[in-house]
């Protein structure tokens, strides 16, 4: 199938286009089954893009093609997609403020997965009614294994950190990140800053457990072990959104996890959920990144 194609989402009116190109071709799966999967899964989707600037990582000839991030919104989105300004200090694009969408409704998923969006990516902060930046409501930690260590690694520490945020009183939430590692979540209403508490916890896990953890960025520093990437909660940055897809040679989802299967993970297929297997989770589980 290719050309455009009138749809009505919601009362919205939307083109889409070429629903046919395959954008992951070890799988043959199409612009279509993006689209269908996003629709599909938009219910427990949607409260966790909700009030967060978004940063859309475009693949409009798949996964084997060229890609880019897009934080500014497209002149061509449609006027009911919801946008705020916001500053940008030290912009790589010199630029002082950014017009970014807010994907808050099902016609706005629709419209961005029309756009092979493929992969959404938001911070740990939402914007209030008026637009403005509030402060971080979330904490992240991102585990990245460095070769040969794997997911299988990243889940003996994210039960160590579930251990250490427990102790603080806090309830953290596991997830894949749908490619290599995984991340930890936890609701946060500090102070103290975000950020410096995660690499607080970060440093501390190194400490006790070396040959396990490393909470510095070198690549060399890596080898064997998981990253503890704490500087995910700096308010610049952005991290995979829940049940978002990932531009990998399957269509693999950043998927929630339930603790057992944290603790019973043994090789890294495991862990590895599709756009079909989330789809199945959450018919059985719901939504497993509620907040508590």
């Amino acid at each position: 199938m290719s050309g455009k194609t009138p749809v009505r989402v919601e009362g919205r009116d939307l083109v889409l286009t070429n629903l046919g190109k395959v954008l992951y071709p070890a799988d043959g799966f199409t612009k279509a089954e993006v689209i269908d999967y996003y629709t599909r899964v938009a219910h427990v989707l949607l409260p966790h893009l909700a009030g967060r600037p978004l940063t859309a990582k475009r693949y409009p000839n798949g996964v084997e093609g060229a890609f880019f991030f897009e934080k500014n919104a497209p002149a061509h989105v449609p006027g009911w997609v919801r946008r705020v300004t916001l500053p940008v200090p030290g912009s790589t694009m010199d630029r002082q403020t950014i017009d970014f969408a807010l994907v808050e409704d099902l016609p706005s998923l629709v419209y961005y997965a029309n756009l092979a969006a493929l992969e959404l990516h938001v911070p740990q902060w939402r914007v209030d009614a008026d637009g403005a930046a509030l402060a971080p409501d979330t904490l992240v930690f991102d585990l990245d294994p460095g070769p040969p260590a794997t997911i299988v690694e990243c889940c003996a520490v994210a039960l160590l950190l579930r251990e250490t945020l427990a102790a603080d009183g806090l309830d953290a939430r596991p997830k894949t990140s749908g490619n290599k590692g995984m991340q930890l979540y936890a609701a946060w209403d500090g102070p103290p800053e975000p950020s410096a508490y995660a690499k607080e916890v970060a440093r501390r896990l190194e400490r006790a457990h070396p040959k396990l953890v490393v909470s510095v960025m070198a690549k060399q520093a890596r080898q064997h072990k998981v990253f503890i990437d704490w500087s995910q909660n700096n308010p610049a940055k952005t991290t995979i959104a829940p049940y978002s897809l990932r531009a990998r040679p399957h269509p693999t989802v950043s998927t929630p996890l339930l603790w057992a299967e944290v603790e019973g993970c043994r090789t890294p297929e495991d862990l590895v959920f599709t756009a079909s297997d989330v789809l199945d989770r959450v018919r059985e589980h719901g939504d497993l990144f509620v907040r508590a």
